[in-house]
């Protein structure tokens, strides 16, 4: 026999190591998946379902940005395209989809204090 080499012992069928040392191997991948979930999707399903939610509250007069960076106020809303004036009298009809950011929303005027709540003080 060699001076300086060691008896090589086969491991009994299965690996020896049983389910658990197939869990051990498996591990690294879950920890990846995880760590994914929680760094990458998540979030964007987050963003997602803002941008929907954002789409579904539009209304006509909110001035909103495009993602080509148009800027306008909502003249026409439709269930997959809106109408958008981005100057006066200059219409654009663009996919509902590609709004990115509501701007400002139209304001309702405020009541006026009716005249008869200062004349009864």
């Amino acid at each position: 026999m060699w001076p300086f080499a060691t008896d090589a012992f086969a491991l009994p069928p299965g690996g020896g190591e049983g389910a658990g040392g197939m869990i051990i191997q498996f591990a690294p991948f879950i920890l990846i998946f995880i760590i994914f979930w929680f760094l990458i999707i998540r979030p964007q399903q987050k963003k997602a379902k803002a941008h929907r939610q954002l789409l579904g509250d539009l209304k006509k007069g909110d001035e909103v940005k495009t993602d080509g960076g148009v800027h306008g106020t909502i003249i026409k809303l439709a269930e997959d395209s809106i109408t958008l004036e981005i100057s006066h009298k200059v219409p654009i009809r663009i996919d509902r989809t590609r709004i990115v950011e509501l701007i400002a929303t139209k304001r309702e005027p405020l009541p006026k204090a009716s005249d008869s709540d200062d004349q009864k003080k």
